[in-house]
């Protein structure tokens, strides 16, 4: 008599590509039939407890796109991709039962949310083996040579401690299954009305034009590095403000995990054998060894990066004034710089990282806000939030996070730094609406 072939499932979250991947590299590593999973989870495009939707349109059609890629992809691979806009909870327990599923493969997280719906999947399909993989670093964190606990409170230390004593490792490749390992597929990718949004059209003066998914971050990378060669200046030009290339935008593509770290620093080492090393190929892996970092303190510290008290746990008074609140949504303070980076923010969905660090810095310590509503905002509007930057970086200039300086940025002399003949307030103050 023979026997039902088991199936391993491949749960994606922040995953969502095929080169470089952990999860679907090891999920395809037996004989078992293997299928994929993504969930647009409801709860994700719900307003949150200050009242901002924790998935805005831009991030929203950006996930849409890469979703839509990744079932390419996969396709490729003769694997198919099941996508329904329900929650997890009701989805998995479901595809366990109807495709005998007993392994179920996913990318390892801890911050709360995804612990607890992974909880909630688990509590439901006990008799299902569970295999989590880290697959979100530049530094693995098996091969870190610190215990988790004791990963550094300063990013210098934490740096300098990896950077020249553990190896980074090789790119993982997909393998492609045979074509009876596909499964009939009627399950569709939500469209933005689906998930409550009317369809827009990308702003024309967006400093991030492109779209969501693997295929698109391989060709930005493949653009940056070698047909224009601009990450030979990167270091020079990544303070910029206006304009496509002042920076590698890798961001929105690494944070929904379309492209692993990996696959950029061993991009960079090419291009340092084939071209030239200096200061700006080591400076955009600088960048990524601070995404590692604040991954890492996440780890270290588990929740309390959600606190308002922060890690450093310091009891500092935070206003809830509405008033200003709203005014620093909608550009209205009595700083252009702030209010420009915020208009851009509102129409595009991206803002450089000069403007994050002003308008932080400002709606913490000038207007002495509680960081986590800001943060709440960027978590709704920015295209590339990323769970453990976003609240790093805010308890950063918050100065309840890792930064013992505590310092407060002079917003009118960065304005006059970096942008000094005012091109880029003028851009978005004179014209805010699209």
């Amino acid at each position: 008599m023979q026997t039902t072939k088991q199936t391993n499932l491949i749960w994606f979250r922040n995953d969502l590509r095929t080169i470089d991947n952990a999860v679907l590299t090891e999920a395809c590593a037996n004989d078992n039939k293997v299928i994929g999973v993504y969930c647009f989870d409801p709860r994700h495009f719900e307003p949150d407890r200050f009242g901002f939707k924790k998935t805005e349109k831009f991030r929203a059609k950006f996930l849409i796109e890469t979703i839509q890629d990744l079932k390419a992809q996969l396709h490729d691979l003769n694997i198919d991709l099941l996508v329904y806009n329900d929650h997890p909870d009701n989805v998995i327990p479901k595809l366990c039962n109807d495709h005998h599923v007993s392994h179920i493969y996913l990318q390892k997280e801890w911050t709360q949310e995804e612990v607890k719906t992974e909880n909630n999947v688990r509590s439901i399909t006990k008799a299902v083996n569970w295999h989590h993989h880290y697959n979100q670093f530049l530094f693995h964190p098996e091969d870190v040579n610190f215990d988790i606990t004791k990963t550094p409170q300063v990013f210098t230390v934490f740096r300098k401690k990896l950077e020249k004593h553990v190896e980074i490792r090789q790119e993982l490749k997909p393998q492609k299954l045979p074509e009876d390992n596909r499964i009939k597929n009627n399950t569709s990718i939500p469209t933005s009305n689906d998930l409550g949004f009317n369809d827009f059209d990308t702003h024309p003066k967006s400093a991030f034009p492109f779209k969501g998914g693997e295929t698109q971050a391989v060709e930005r990378l493949n653009d940056y590095f070698f047909n224009t060669k601009k990450l030979g200046y990167y270091k020079k030009t990544r303070n910029g403000l206006v304009g496509v290339d002042y920076s590698s935008k890798f961001s929105p593509w690494l944070a929904n995990g379309s492209i692993s770290a990996r696959t950029i620093y061993w991009k960079v080492k090419q291009f340092e054998k084939e071209h030239y090393k200096n200061q700006s190929t080591y400076w955009l892996i600088f960048e990524l060894i601070w995404r590692d970092y604040f991954k890492y303190v996440a780890m270290k510290h588990g929740n309390q990066i959600f606190q308002r008290e922060g890690i450093l746990q310091k009891d500092y008074e935070w206003s809830t004034n509405k008033t200003q609140i709203q005014q620093w949504i909608n550009g209205e303070t009595a700083s252009d710089f702030v209010n420009a980076n915020m208009i851009e923010l509102n129409e595009t969905g991206w803002m450089s990282n000069r403007g994050r660090q002003n308008v932080a810095s400002y709606f913490a310590k000038e207007l002495q806000l509680d960081w986590r509503i800001g943060a709440a905002y960027f978590e709704s509007l920015l295209l590339d939030y990323d769970v453990h930057s976003n609240y790093g970086n805010w308890m950063y200039v918050a100065g309840v996070g890792n930064d013992p300086r505590d310092r407060k940025f002079n917003v009118q002399l960065q304005a006059e730094r970096y942008d000094p003949d005012k091109k880029f307030q003028k851009r978005w103050l004179q014209t805010s609406l699209f």
